[in-house]
């Protein structure tokens, strides 16, 4: 009976242990190895992300630089010499561009008589060679249209406001030509024409020359 106990119990304990719940065991292939020589600070090992986001490029030297501001190519730049006219002083110098609407002329023109107004208009003809100019022609007529005032309807393509000396008979040109090119060989190119400042003020009406008078200086409008 003492030897059935002894053996009872062994089995007991077996049973009791069978009974407990095991850990399970660590799976080696579930737990990466640390590789020692990658900092944790690694950005890729940080984002995964980070390798698919392309970084930004640089910006180029150009950059902001607006493109076509430059000068237009093949333009044309034109100028007159006024020279008086037989008995006359007056003279100047005018220059000639391309605008918007039209054809701007600026200048300077002296030798006119203190606080003046003069008829001053783009002729037909490049040819001041009369003592009067009167080798200029008429008014530069394109479109053969009647006299007028530039802005106020009908005109000629060489009308143009009148020009006004100050005290000193020297007057600012700073004038806009309408209906008119420069420089492109059409029936409406200035090029070459005549420039004419007159005795008297342009009144825009009367036909065919605005009752401006007699010719005080004459000059050809010449590229370059």
């Amino acid at each position: 009976m003492r030897h059935a106990r002894l053996l009872l119990l062994p089995a007991a304990a077996l049973m009791l242990a069978a009974c407990q719940p095991q850990a399970p065991a660590e799976d080696p292939a579930a737990t990466p190895a640390t590789d020692a020589t990658t900092p944790a600070t690694d950005a890729t090992a940080a984002s995964p992300d980070a390798a698919a986001t392309p970084a930004a490029p640089a910006a180029h030297p150009d950059a902001g630089t607006m493109p076509g501001m430059g000068p237009a190519p093949g333009a044309v730049s034109a100028s007159a010499q006024l020279q008086a006219t037989e008995g006359n002083a007056t003279a100047g110098t005018l220059s000639f561009a391309a605008v918007d609407g039209g054809i701007r002329v600026t200048g300077q023109v002296t030798g006119l008589p203190g606080g003046s107004e003069h008829g001053f208009h783009v002729h037909e003809k490049g040819d001041c060679s009369a003592p009067d100019a009167s080798s200029a022609g008429g008014h530069f007529n394109p479109t053969s249209t009647a006299h007028g005032r530039v802005g106020q309807g009908e005109h000629h393509g060489g009308d143009s406001d009148n020009i006004t000396a100050n005290d000193q008979g020297v007057a600012a040109v700073d004038t806009l030509l309408r209906g008119v090119t420069l420089g492109d060989g059409t029936g409406t190119d200035i090029l070459g024409k005549g420039v004419i400042v007159h005795a008297d003020p342009d009144d825009y009406t009367t036909q065919p020359t605005g009752n401006a008078g007699g010719r005080l200086a004459c000059g050809v409008i010449a590229g370059g």
